[in-house]
């Protein structure tokens, strides 16, 4: 997509809001899909399948459904007793909340499709009232226009010359000689070279560091400076990845998708090995059940690809891929629900500042608010409302916790992982080979390694997309 196509979805995003009209899906229709959609093939040698796709995910019902609709019969085998994978639409203090992926937005060339198609709509949160950023001298109230022209004038140096080097982003190889040397720097070696001053630094090293994993070190500058790019090079795009959301839940999008290809869907079923044999695969999950189709789409997050036994092993790629992993492994999210008094207030630390250094409020309830906050310290506990209390109120903001909801997705058996963020190299040394996916019957899919929206809902879907038209031989 082009800079002034960019542009102009952006400048309409307000507008498309609406757009879905009001028969969304309820949530709950999730439940429906608890055991086969149709009459199930059995896969057996003497009646073997189509396709089978491993995780029930984004990426996953996405790739089945294309799949369907060309005709093929297909089984999905999902471990979890839900679908969603790293999505999970549930309740928390009376509201509906997300415990994984959770902002969307209609911009977004593949969620916006999506949202048309099934007539769903998004709703946003209400305005800040004010932004708690670290300054040497400790957190300072800011207006959230004031803290995000601050912030937005660090993340424009510190992405200075993206719109050359992601001139094309949802084709981020596209410019390969530009970007063999910035691949290698992690963005705190771009923060070094800058020679920003402390009071810059500060108001931006918190987010790099939550998202790189723990350290502005892990991660690589141009992961960043992708989203960067896909946000149309400016801290309101930026801003707005973290404002719109399903109005019913993520989980009545992936609902719509199975109800209209109607796979038949398996919950509670691992996969522990497949093997190519050249003529067709073999499927085994944990209870020893063996099925048989001509191609299998693996759909789970890179970093639990290892947690399949293939035959003949994966290529060079996915092996290095899995092993370094690029979901950050010590991931949690936490929802916090707190009195009132506080007002909607972001908080942000600087990096290694507080063991939860960011929050974001998000709805209101009877009793006061609720915050969404995220964590890559090993050391907290984040059921503990003492430790979560103090990590907040070194923000510079003091909750008076109700409650606490939280999720360690790096201790997720399925997901091994939270959100999607590259490390140095990966994008110039993986990518290419893992985006081709050279296997012969075995295809992968997952929003890390999309090429547009990697970490995002919508990089799931597109990774989907590919890995179906991959498996039909259309690419």
């Amino acid at each position: 997509m082009n800079t002034e196509r960019l542009a102009a979805r952006r400048l309409s995003r307000r507008t498309v809001l609406k757009a879905g009209g009001a028969a969304a899906l309820a949530a709950s229709a999730a439940t429906t899909l608890a055991g086969p959609a149709h009459a199930a093939e059995d896969g057996t040698d003497s009646v073997p399948l189509d396709f089978i796709v491993v995780g029930a995910g984004f990426a996953g019902v996405t790739a089945a459904r294309e799949l369907r609709a060309r005709g093929y019969r297909v089984t999905i085998l999902e471990a979890r007793g839900r679908i969603g994978g790293r999505t999970w639409t549930d309740t928390f203090a009376g509201q509906q909340v997300e415990i994984g992926g959770t902002w969307v937005e209609a911009t977004q060339p593949n969620v916006g499709r999506e949202l048309q198609r099934y007539k769903l709509e998004l709703e946003t949160d209400e305005p800040l009232d004010r932004m708690m950023l670290p300054t040497p001298a400790g957190p300072k109230a800011f207006t959230p226009d004031d803290g995000n022209a601050r912030m937005g004038a660090v993340m424009s140096k510190l992405f200075d010359g993206s719109r050359q080097y992601f001139e094309k982003p949802f084709q981020p190889l596209a410019r390969q000689d530009l970007l063999q040397k910035l691949d290698r720097l992690s963005l705190r070696d771009r923060f070094t070279e800058l020679k920003l001053s402390p009071e810059e630094e500060m108001l931006f090293n918190g987010q790099t560091a939550i998202y790189s994993g723990g350290s502005s070190t892990q991660g690589a500058l141009t992961m960043f400076a992708q989203w960067w790019a896909l946000c149309g090079w400016n801290v309101d795009g930026w801003a707005n990845t973290t404002c719109f959301r399903f109005k019913t839940g993520s989980v009545s999008l992936l609902s719509a998708m199975l109800a209209e290809a109607k796979p038949t869907l398996m919950l509670n079923t691992p996969v522990t090995a497949i093997t190519d044999d050249g003529k067709c695969a073999r499927v085994t999950t944990k209870s020893g059940k063996t099925y048989t189709a001509r191609g299998v789409v693996v759909a789970l997050p890179v970093n639990a690809w290892n947690t399949i036994k293939f035959s003949p092993g994966l290529p060079a790629a996915h092996t290095a891929a899995t092993t370094q992993g690029i979901a950050v492994k010590n991931a949690v999210k936490l929802w916090i629900h707190a009195k009132g008094g506080q007002g909607r207030v972001y908080g942000q630390a600087a990096e290694g500042g507080s063991p939860i250094p960011l929050i974001i409020p998000n709805k209101k309830t009877a009793e006061g608010q609720l915050y969404i906050g995220f964590s890559v310290d090993p050391a907290l506990d984040p059921n503990n409302v003492t430790q979560v209390r103090d990590a907040v109120r070194k923000l510079g903001v003091d909750l008076d916790i109700i409650g606490i909801r939280a999720h360690n997705w790096g201790a997720d058996e399925w997901a091994r992982g939270g959100w999607a963020f590259r490390k140095p190299g990966q994008l110039t040394s993986l990518y290419p080979d893992v985006l081709n996916q050279a296997t012969s019957r075995i295809t992968f899919a997952s929003g890390d390694i999309a090429e547009g929206w990697s970490g995002f809902i919508d990089g799931a879907i597109e990774s989907g997309m590919r890995a179906a038209q991959l498996a039909a031989g259309e690419m």
